[in-house]
């Protein structure tokens, strides 16, 4: 073991010890200590969940990169287990960045990740040379492969970037072969997804260029995923640099679903949509479950909103919950694992409520809450906007609100209790149902998922305001109808 993992190792056990379980999420996985970003290797292995994650130890803001550690059984409770892999060679001396994990016939795990060294090009600048590693362990301890790096500039192919070149997610190929897919920028500055193609895993080429951007969405593709779904072929990214497209894509850094049919190492588009709508969702990864589901973790998180970071935070950056996806008429679906559902604990419903004010019902509150709310018309006239307020004190409350005449939803933390004038807001589009709209709220102390129409839209939202801002309150301009029904989350055995 290196000197700078075992640093890291020791570090995080003395620190993390000062973290209280009533002081992070109870359901999503933060990092044991210092700072969070990109989920990596989300897999099983040995018969439970692994997730890595790209990982500061030393500090609640982005530095060299680790990969953090966590395992569980139902994806709900994860339990922490040392540092995989640190910065410490001299391919990968400036961070180990996000990346993949696979079993391999042998029995062993193996690690897929970016090294990143920093120096100075023939401009006189210095730049991220970013190559593609492995490193290979038993599910606790892990080797860095003699080999590295098996990727590098002279693999990646003309025109494309040595540069911007990371984010490898690998997979098994029919054949029993291993494909990998890797993001890139192109020389005219914008995305695309290189398909690179291994016997063994650990010798690689390049097959082909799988899609590409032309500077229509966002000029880095980050953190992509392929996989068949229901028929059709996906492709995840995470653009960076995207300029708003309506209300479907916001400006800044979008997560991204591509939908169509991949036919002799080229990708033939389909549909394009986003993945989550909200204010802190990036860099999704998924796994395809032992029964067969389609299993996507995110970043709970987004570049643009890292300085929300409370002050005097012993951790940032949290998981989003594990959703369960598919396709239905076309659009990527998505709702929260179904392992939920075993931690619902109280039940508080109501059927049919008259709302015009705000108007609280009794029992409807708290902060680990999973809370389903449909909203319908009182009467012929509709009503002009319904609100749900939660997360609710004397000062601070979020919302998400929903205007019928133009099918929009808006989520808002503007009165969540931050001082830094960043993005509090975003909105979305959803299907018209003559003002008819079924809403289910995922509340986890420190964070918000709302999804939308049995799953057709998720939009998330972090937020830190005091754990006794628990109200949750409904009103509404006009008249409407609301049945709720409302569960407590009990995380505990």
């Amino acid at each position: 073991m290196s000197e700078i993992l075992q640093k890291a190792r020791q570090y995080e056990e003395k620190y993390s010890s000062f973290i209280t379980p009533e002081e992070r999420p109870a359901f999503h996985l933060s990092p044991r200590v210092g700072w969070m970003n990109d989920p990596n290797g989300f897999s099983t292995y040995k018969g439970r969940y692994h997730l890595f994650y790209q990982y500061h130890p030393y500090n609640t803001k982005w530095g060299p990169m680790h990969w953090g550690h966590a395992v569980s059984d139902d994806m709900l409770h994860w339990q922490y287990l040392p540092v995989a892999i640190a910065p410490d060679m001299p391919y990968d001396k400036d961070g180990c960045f996000s990346g993949s994990a696979i079993e391999l016939d042998d029995g062993r795990q193996l690690l897929v990740y970016t090294g990143v060294k920093r120096e100075r090009g023939e401009d006189g600048r210095m730049h991220d040379f970013q190559t593609q590693c492995l490193a290979v362990g038993d599910g606790l301890n892990y080797v860095k492969y003699e080999g590295n790096p098996v990727l590098t500039g002279e693999d990646v192919p003309e025109g494309f970037s040595v540069n911007d070149f990371r984010d490898p997610k690998i997979f098994r190929n029919a054949d029993g072969s291993f494909g990998m897919v890797v993001g890139n920028r192109t020389d005219d500055g914008s995305g695309a997804i290189l398909l690179y193609r291994s016997p063994d895993g650990f010798h690689w080429e390049f097959e082909t260029i799988l899609d590409r951007s032309y500077n229509e969405f966002g000029r880095m593709w980050e953190c992509p995923d392929v996989f068949p779904l229901d028929g059709q072929d996906v492709i995840l990214t995470s653009p960076q640099d995207m300029c708003a497209l309506g209300l479907e894509f916001h400006s800044g850094n979008c997560t991204m679903a591509l939908m169509g049919q991949l036919e002799k190492g080229q990708f033939l588009r389909e549909n394009v949509q986003a993945i989550d709508y909200g204010l802190d969702f990036y860099a999704p990864q998924t796994l395809l479950s032992e029964d067969g589901r389609r299993i996507m973790i995110a970043w709970m998180q987004n570049w643009d909103t890292t300085g929300g970071c409370p002050e005097g935070a012993k951790w940032f950056g949290q998981m989003t919950t594990p959703r369960e996806i598919a396709i239905r008429e076309g659009r990527l679906v998505q709702n929260p694992v179904r392992e939920l559902e075993i931690r619902h604990g109280r039940r508080v419903s109501y059927k049919n409520v008259p709302v015009h004010e705000e108007v609280s019902l009794t029992g409807v509150y708290g902060r680990m809450v999973d809370m389903t709310v449909t909203i319908k018309p009182a009467d012929d006239k509709g009503y002009e906007r319904f609100r749900v307020k939660f997360a609710k004190g004397s000062r601070h409350y979020c919302s998400v609100s929903y205007r019928p005449g133009t099918s929009t939803l808006r989520l808002s933390r503007t009165h969540a209790g931050f001082n830094r004038d960043f993005v509090h807001e975003r909105k979305c589009m959803v299907r018209n149902q003559g003002g008819e709209i079924k809403l289910r709220i995922l509340l986890d102390r420190y964070s918000a998922e709302v999804f939308v129409n049995d799953g057709e839209q998720a939009l998330t939202t972090t937020f830190y305001t005091p754990m006794t801002a628990d109200g949750i309150s409904f009103e509404c301009s006009g008249q409407a109808l609301v049945t709720v029904e409302k569960y407590d989350i009990i995380m505990a055995e």
